[in-house]
């Protein structure tokens, strides 16, 4: 005797999606909130190097220098008269530390002018990035 290949009611397979797309969502989360941002100044820096040179803080005010003597801070231009105005704007506290990102073709005395303004601005703890060697 030969069972029947088919029977009346046949069950349709399928397979629930929403716990798959759950678990997506959840994985998408977690390495948002994992990762590491950091901020880019997205001028193209060819910095010093140093062998005691350590990593970047976060927390602090990013001026960069280019090879064509451009003082940026956060991708906008700006001139060494309108520092002070810009600190006292994004600090008015005056306690976050300030890291200079000057390439190494800039002439010592630009990055002296920013690091004066700086400190005429009532800022203390100012910083030169490096590369570790």
């Amino acid at each position: 005797m030969r069972k029947p290949l088919r029977t009346s009611q046949s069950q349709s397979a399928e397979i629930n999606m929403s716990p798959l797309i759950d678990m997506v969502f959840l994985l998408l989360i977690f390495f948002m909130v994992t990762a590491v941002f950091t901020k880019d100044s997205g001028v193209n820096i060819n910095r010093p190097t140093a062998q005691s040179a350590r990593p970047l803080d976060a927390n602090a005010i990013f001026f960069t220098i280019d090879a064509n003597g451009d003082i940026k801070h956060a991708g906008q231009p700006y001139t060494i008269a309108q520092i002070p105005n810009l600190i006292a704007e994004i600090n008015p506290a005056k306690k976050a530390p300030v890291t200079i990102i000057a390439d190494k073709s800039v002439p010592t005395g630009l990055t002296i002018q920013l690091i004066d303004a700086c400190q005429l601005a009532g800022l203390e703890n100012i910083a030169i990035a490096a590369n570790k060697k």
